[in-house]
């Protein structure tokens, strides 16, 4: 058996097992990313939580806990997603983040700075709570997703990354699809 193919069945079998929901504290941490990023792709979500989000029921939402802080397991997931070619990130905060009281949370606003300091100004959108956890309960129906809980205990720190084509830009998809809608204009005419 090739080194290629028994990473293949590697994948396979780790992949099958997620179907099951799998649930874990995991030590290693760093392999389940290595392992889960050359199989996700457009519409795939990788979630760098807080200490108190819940692990959802879903079979395809797989949930690991890890004895990390959430600064140190984000710098590592943003860095493995940004040298990726496959794929890129489309980051989501919860809004709410910026309306924390830093007295009723010391470090909340360097957190957020650590945060932001991860990736590009362009990258990141904050919506409300309620609006994201929707987005992942609907993408959670149909695509993979992996929350790795870290050890923070700030609330609303929670980091969503839905992972977009790393090869193509949202601006040639724009252009792809209005000129197919203007091809199709001009054949209906």
């Amino acid at each position: 058996m090739t080194p290629a193919t028994l990473r293949m069945l590697t994948h396979i079998v780790t992949f099958g097992l997620l179907v099951a929901g799998v649930t874990a504290q995991s030590s290693d941490w760093k392999t389940v990313v290595q392992s889960r990023l050359p199989l996700y792709g457009h519409r795939n979500w990788i979630v760098v939580a807080d200490s108190a989000f819940p692990v959802y029921a879903e079979p395809g939402i797989e949930t690991i806990a890890v004895d990390d802080d959430l600064p140190t397991v984000l710098d590592y997931v943003a860095k493995a997603i940004s040298s990726s070619r496959h794929v890129r990130a489309t980051v989501f905060l919860d809004k709410e983040l910026d309306f924390l009281d830093g007295r009723d949370y010391p470090g909340a606003s360097e957190l957020k700075q650590r945060i932001m300091a991860a990736f590009t100004k362009d990258q990141v959108k904050s919506i409300r709570h309620s609006d994201v956890l929707s987005r992942i309960d609907k993408a959670g129906k149909v695509f993979r997703i992996l929350f790795i809980k870290t050890t923070t205990t700030i609330p609303y720190t929670s980091v969503y990354m839905r992972l977009e084509c790393g090869y193509m830009s949202d601006q040639i998809d724009r252009n792809i699809k209005a000129a197919m809608s203007n091809a199709e204009h001009h054949a209906s005419k």
